[in-house]
């Protein structure tokens, strides 16, 4: 059983373990603590009875896959051990969880979807949906970013689940945390040792090569509220990759302005908003933009989906293909088509192209955003 840690004058209700998880699991998963004065205010307004609002943003993990109900989730359960060691605070949460997203379309979606509601604790959970690369880095960074200087002033911690083999980002994620004296816990850190060591099975907290299970999604809840605490976070130095996601927006037909397109029509609203799609090859879409970085969220299924290339300016193009093998579904991918842009307006082109896929037998192409970043520098 793990212990108690009080908070001033509250006791945190604590999470139920699972069976098989130890002091020294728990441990080992607090891979940083951080620094201390963020997590300390918020705790502090919820003593007082304040409103506080949890935000959690990552991928399908977040969103809850493989959890049996909502209450399960991760941070549902989160949620509720604030609630329930603040009783006189009115606690909000916000699930910004979407499956197969990574921190490169997080971080433009962020104001929408996570930091319009203002949150005071914010939990980012990319570590299995990110390349363990240095480009994964500056994304997860610009995300970062954008929620430390949100004028709620948020507490934010870095969470690293595993996927099978107990591989993730968390080297390069963890630099980001490192330099932003942020808290982070692993999932990976806490339970791979007990499974190489025979102490534990993958299926006691795995319920596939990626997401956890209840007692994972507990196991992860239970390493985050013990940071909380602990009542440790973290300050804003400056960029340790670059600020360029930091400033950041997502275009769609709902904002952006003075598009064209010939053979484009608007769509139904996807998970990113409002889509741009077209289905006869030639056919065209313009986008002005201002930032220093633009690439494309669009669509992937294995279905008839066609190609595009896309360019901004007069740069070389970028061929997409909207089709893949895979049967489980489909999703919006990352694709960067320009960056290291000059100041000043700038256009994204893109065409349907005529050649597509062998196992497809149609053409259609979503664009279900256009993702800007670098915006400050541009303007």
């Amino acid at each position: 059983m793990i212990a108690l840690i009080a908070l001033g004058q509250v006791l945190a209700a604590p999470i139920e373990p699972p069976p098989f998880v130890t002091p020294e699991m728990i441990e080992r998963g607090i891979t940083s603590m951080g620094d201390g004065w963020r997590l300390q205010a918020v705790v502090e307004k919820a003593r007082s009875g304040g409103e506080v609002t949890i935000g959690v943003i990552g991928g399908s993990i977040t969103e809850g896959a493989s959890a049996t109900s909502e209450d399960r989730r991760y941070g549902n359960q989160i949620a509720a051990w604030w609630q329930t060691a603040f009783p006189e605070a009115s606690i909000q949460f916000v699930n910004a969880g979407i499956g197969a997203t990574g921190s490169d379309i997080g971080c433009h979606r962020a104001a929408d979807h996570l930091l319009s509601h203002d949150p005071d604790f914010v939990v980012i959970e990319y570590a299995v949906n990110d390349a363990d690369t240095p480009f994964a880095a500056e994304t997860l960074e610009g995300l970062v970013r954008q929620v430390l200087t949100h004028p709620s002033r948020p507490a934010v911690m870095l969470l690293f689940m595993m996927y099978a083999g107990g591989g993730n980002a968390q080297e390069w994620h963890s630099k980001i945390g490192t330099h932003y004296r942020l808290p982070m816990v692993s999932l990976r850190d806490a339970a791979w040792p007990e499974i190489e060591a025979g102490r534990i099975e993958w299926g006691d907290v795995e319920a596939d090569e990626v997401h956890p299970n209840d007692a994972g999604h507990t196991l992860c809840a239970l390493l985050v509220t013990e940071v909380v605490s602990r009542h440790m976070a973290g300050q804003l130095p400056p960029p340790l990759v670059s600020d360029v996601y930091q400033h950041t927006a997502m275009l769609t037909p709902d904002n952006a302005p003075n598009v064209a397109a010939e053979g484009f029509s608007e769509g139904e609203p996807a998970r990113l908003g409002r889509t741009w799609w077209a289905d006869e090859p030639g056919a065209t879409l313009e986008v002005p933009f201002e930032g220093t970085s633009c690439a494309i969220a669009y669509y992937r299924i294995k279905g008839d989906q066609g190609r595009a290339e896309a360019w901004v300016d007069d740069r070389e193009p970028v061929v997409l293909e909207g089709w893949f093998e895979a049967d489980w579904g489909g999703y919006s991918a990352f694709a960067l088509i320009g960056r290291d842009l000059g100041p000043g307006e700038h256009t994204l082109h893109v065409r349907l192209l005529p050649d597509r896929a062998e196992g497809s037998r149609g053409h259609r192409f979503e664009v279900h955003a256009v993702l800007v970043a670098g915006r400050e520098a541009a303007q």
